[in-house]
């Protein structure tokens, strides 16, 4: 093949084949986290992931706390399918069933953010989110 000219430096010809961070890896990434915030409780992640992971968790309490099968079936939409955490519930369910009532006073700021510090390999922000009635 001839050569292209400089799309995205490296050399001469430019690297030819760059995979991106696509927003379906970003959408990937994000349900999996919140899936595992259901089942854990809490999870450790990135700074720069908080603000996402905040606003879907809360979304989706408030779709538990209005509790019919419109919300439900937009909640199983985002949570990941087949997860069972250690008490042997799947995540929607768990999400529906116990989640939903113990938020049932607030409206609003399900989840909180605790700074933990860096991470040793790459000096990354490591945040602790977890469920404010904690």
């Amino acid at each position: 093949m001839a050569a292209q000219g400089r799309k995205n430096v490296h050399g001469k010809t430019g690297v030819r084949f760059k995979t991106g961070y696509t927003a379906s890896k970003n959408k990937s990434m994000l349900r999996n986290i919140v899936t595992d915030l259901i089942l854990n409780e809490e999870v450790k992640v990135t700074s720069g992931v908080v603000k996402e992971l905040k606003s879907l968790a809360d979304r989706l309490v408030t779709y538990a706390k209005k509790g019919d099968l419109h919300h439900r079936r937009l909640a199983a939409s985002v949570v990941r399918p087949g997860v069972v955490g250690k008490d042997g519930k799947d995540a929607l369910s768990k999400l529906f069933d116990d989640l939903a009532p113990r938020m049932a006073a607030r409206n609003g700021g399900y989840t909180k953010a605790l700074k933990l510090g860096q991470r040793r390999g790459d000096a990354a922000e490591v945040v602790i989110v977890r469920w404010s009635d904690r």
